[in-house]
């Protein structure tokens, strides 16, 4: 648990620069080692995109602008990366196609209408939860934003955890997928808890293991569905995930 592994995972993970020299030496197969940096990515992921939310809400934008600027952030801090997988993922598995046609079609860089339908409802509905949010102070609301990544990313630890690649050749989910241990799925999840706990009290821990519950549930239906999981499905699952922590929030 190296700060180099830090680095390289938030290098890997997000758009953040991240200076070479500060990663030098650590292998690209040996990534998996750094999946205990999860929930610290998340966190700064989640306090670069609700630092962007407060600075608008906090200067007359209004809750509806503050909350699209949030979600744009959060979209633009990591390249869209999850929300490419969510897309790529509804392509394949709505398909109703063979598992091998899925896989194929979550090859293709052509955006779906499922895949589509996905980027909007996912988007809206996340504005939609954090304007629903906008009542409490700007510190407590900007804390439960922060924890949103956060259990995102601690998610898909869980999601790799005992798991196979569903693809015969190489990809960038095969040196996660399967190459997880246990402690590493506990320690990220104590990490995850103490992080949650010291910024949101016990709304963000109940709501955390909402979704870290359906994110459990969405990875075993796409693992029977693929006979395993892939980079895309790792992201559509985090975007749920962040999705379902939200809304979770609203009820709670």
């Amino acid at each position: 648990m190296t700060l180099k592994m830090l680095w390289a995972t938030m290098q890997f993970i997000t758009r953040i620069p991240v200076p070479e020299a500060w990663s030098r030496g650590v292998e690209f197969k040996d990534y998996s080692r750094g999946v205990v940096w999860f929930p610290v990515v998340g966190a700064v992921i989640g306090a670069g995109a609700g630092l962007c939310w407060l600075a608008v809400s906090q200067t007359g934008g209004g809750a509806p602008l503050a909350a699209a600027v949030y979600v744009f952030a959060l979209a633009l801090l990591t390249g869209g990366f999850h929300l490419d997988g969510l897309a790529d993922t509804c392509d394949g598995v709505f398909s109703a196609r063979t598992r091998e046609r899925m896989l194929e079609i979550m090859r293709d860089s052509r955006l779906g209408t499922y895949g589509g339908l996905a980027l909007v409802f996912c988007i809206t509905f996340k504005i939609l939860a954090v304007v629903s949010l906008a009542a409490p102070a700007a510190p407590a609301l900007f804390a439960l934003l922060v924890c949103g990544p956060i259990v995102g990313r601690a998610g898909i630890v869980m999601a790799m955890y005992r798991e196979r690649y569903a693809r015969d050749g190489t990809g960038m989910g095969n040196v996660y997928i399967g190459h997880v241990a246990g402690r590493d799925v506990l320690v990220t999840l104590l990490i995850t808890a103490g992080l949650v706990i010291g910024l949101t009290g016990a709304r963000g821990l109940l709501a955390a293991g909402v979704s870290l519950c359906a994110m459990y549930a969405i990875k075993r239906f796409l693992s029977r569905r693929l006979k395993g999981l892939t980079g895309d499905t790792l992201g559509a699952t985090e975007e749920m995930g962040e999705l379902v922590f939200l809304l979770a929030l609203v009820w709670f």
